[in-house]
């Protein structure tokens, strides 16, 4: 399925999914309880629905229900799967259950799609050897699934690695420690993505679970052994979909307000919100309420600003939440000045090098962007239509089509496999369509 994206005014009142990195961790902590959790407000999305599916391989059980998931948890009889555990598209699948693999006494094989069978797993395969079992990539190159996880893993290890590669093996880490008795200790030279290190911290800690994690988060510390009990749980919404309504909202110069955003504080991607701000644009959150609105200005174009920084130049590490880089390249792209993305290396490292692949595409439109190997440059420029690629990456599909509902009159972006939306943002744009977007569907 193409988009076909043209100039449009919004207006109205939106709400966003639930969060795919909350219901994902939600779902695997469940597996590995003692007895019968409900996950209300899940995320219904081809990667939550894949960790849905490869969970009862490991002994859960899962029903579905309209507002609610039960997860019936393995506990002890948490086992290996007597098949191959295809992932599908989840890099966080993938990451996040290979080390809690390593903690049993078998051998289990994970694998996905094109985009996971192109991923790096041999960090993966490192920090489980350390961990005292077994991993090795089958892949003839050495770098990608299939991976090979052979248990069993031995308690009280420490676990040193980069930590730069993604957080999303960290996670698994922590994960599989509570499957072992004493203190894991993972010690991390160059920790990046660190605010999803919280956010298992704060999961693992609500089914009672003792972990530390230093301010620097060079140091993490999981205590296992204890039975994790299942309960009643609630998935917030997502901030990485907030990005695209907020962008197309601003680009447009267009008031809309966006309903039940997470104002935990427990997800790295609200920082997009101060960013967006101090380029100019008007936000109002209001935390108590978990309302964001954004407001229209009185002038008839409204472009967003780096002039006021030195050399009319604004610096964003996107480090800590590199799944912004899509939508905010697209924001950069329409600023006066200059915006330059640093600490990128995180970014090249998703479903695709996304670094490289919104270069590329923004190029086609007119974009004034450099891919300068350690940052990203984006200067302000007149931008006109064009046909793109999605690559399949359901971030690049969504930004390129807010960009094009900026464009001026006669002039449109054409998406290719668009639908790859459904990854994080089902029905993403019949929503935006709600609020005036201009999609249309050939």
């Amino acid at each position: 399925m193409n988009i076909i994206s043209k100039k449009s005014s919004l207006s109205g009142v939106i709400n966003v999914p639930p969060s795919k990195s909350h219901t994902i961790r939600a779902l695997i902590i469940a597996c590995l309880c003692e007895g019968e959790s409900k996950i209300y407000n899940p995320l219904a999305s081809a990667d939550c629905l894949s960790t849905a599916n490869v969970i009862p391989q490991f002994g859960a059980q899962i029903e579905f229900e309209k507002d609610y998931w039960t997860v019936k948890g393995a506990g002890k009889n948490f086992h290996a799967s007597d098949d191959v555990v295809n992932v599908g598209n989840s890099g966080s699948l993938l990451y996040f259950l290979s080390p809690v693999a390593a903690t049993l006494d078998a051998v289990t094989i994970f694998t996905g799609d094109k985009s996971i069978r192109s991923r790096p797993v041999s960090h993966v395969a490192d920090v489980i050897n350390q961990l005292g079992a077994k991993s090795f990539v089958a892949n003839p190159n050495g770098k990608t699934c299939p991976l090979v996880v052979q248990g069993k893993a031995k308690p009280n290890k420490t676990v040193k690695t980069e930590g730069s590669v993604s957080s999303q093996y960290i996670t698994g880490l922590m994960l599989a420690a509570t499957r072992l008795n004493g203190t894991m200790k993972i010690k991390l030279s160059n920790p990046k993505e660190t605010p999803y290190l919280t956010m298992t911290k704060l999961w693992l800690e609500k089914f009672g679970v003792d972990c530390f994690i230093s301010p620097d988060f060079k140091n993490i510390k999981v205590k296992g052994g204890t039975s994790l009990k299942a309960q009643d749980v609630t998935i917030p919404s997502d901030w990485e979909a907030v990005a695209f309504p907020l962008v197309a909202a601003i680009l447009t110069n267009s008031q809309i307000t966006i309903e039940n955003v997470d104002s935990s504080g427990s997800q790295g991607d609200d920082k997009i919100v101060q960013v967006l701000c101090d380029l100019g644009a008007s936000i109002l959150w209001d935390k108590e309420k978990n309302l964001l609105t954004v407001n229209k200005t009185e002038e008839k174009e409204f472009v967003l600003s780096a002039e006021k920084f030195p050399s009319s130049t604004y610096e964003i590490k996107i480090s800590d939440f590199p799944d912004a880089i899509c939508a905010l390249a697209v924001a950069a792209c329409f600023t006066k000045g200059t915006v330059v993305f640093t600490d990128i290396d995180g970014c090249r490292k998703k479903e695709t090098d996304r670094i490289k692949v919104m270069t590329s595409e923004l190029k086609k439109l007119g974009a004034d962007i450099t891919d300068a190997n350690d940052k990203l440059i984006v200067k302000g420029s007149v931008l006109h239509g064009g046909l793109v690629e999605s690559y399949d990456d359901h971030r690049v599909a969504m930004s390129l089509a807010v960009l094009g509902l900026a464009l001026n009159e006669n002039e449109s972006v054409e998406i290719k496999d668009a639908e790859c939306c459904s990854v994080s943002f089902p029905n993403f744009y019949n929503v935006m369509k709600q609020i005036g977007a201009d999609f249309k569907e050939v």
